[in-house]
């Protein structure tokens, strides 16, 4: 079967590298949730994610000044909450009480974590390097949360243009590393 050309403009959509995900920021007494695909692991140990937030989202000015984050790892079930966190901007409103998610005190950093979330990884931002020019915020997972109870999550990706899948079956295939 021949291959045809592609738009670029849609080659996001072929290469989305993770779930969507919602960022949790607090600065000056206030909590945000921004939702995010735009991220990356980047080393094992200590685990170091790349993510890019612009300056045109609220949330770029609390993760520049306090360098400190919460990147909460939603289900499908929660899709109405991600997309109306992607389509609302925090500098309007109180997006937890909005979308009905309940922040929960952090160990570590001043972000809160999202309750209904079945993962939360609270971050410090360790490399700036990249941020005025991609945007690209090097960030360090200090600590890792997980709920017990969510044996098998069904997380959501972004294929770009409104378009979502959800996180099919696992597969298990031999590998170097156990």
């Amino acid at each position: 079967m021949p291959k045809r050309s592609f738009p670029l403009s849609k080659v996001y959509g072929l290469l989305e590298p993770g779930p969507v995900i919602l960022l949790t920021t607090a600065h000056r007494g206030k909590a945000n949730v921004m939702a995010m695909s735009w991220h990356t692991m980047l080393e094992f140990e200590p685990p170091l994610v790349g993510c890019v937030v612009s300056e045109a989202d609220f949330s770029c000015t609390a993760l520049r000044l306090t360098r400190q984050c919460v990147i909460n790892i939603p289900t499908a079930d929660l899709a109405a909450q991600v997309v109306g966190c992607g389509n609302t901007s925090g500098r309007d409103g109180d997006k937890f009480e909005a979308f009905g998610l309940t922040p929960m005190p952090a160990a570590l950093v001043a972000p809160p974590l999202i309750a209904e979330c079945y993962a939360s990884l609270e971050c410090r931002v360790v490399d700036t390097r990249l941020m005025k020019r991609y945007g690209f915020f090097v960030l360090e997972v200090l600590k890792a949360w997980v709920d017990p109870a969510c044996k098998d999550p069904r997380t959501l990706h972004h294929r770009g243009r409104g378009a979502f899948m959800v996180a099919g079956e696992t597969v298990r295939l031999p590998s170097r590393m156990r």
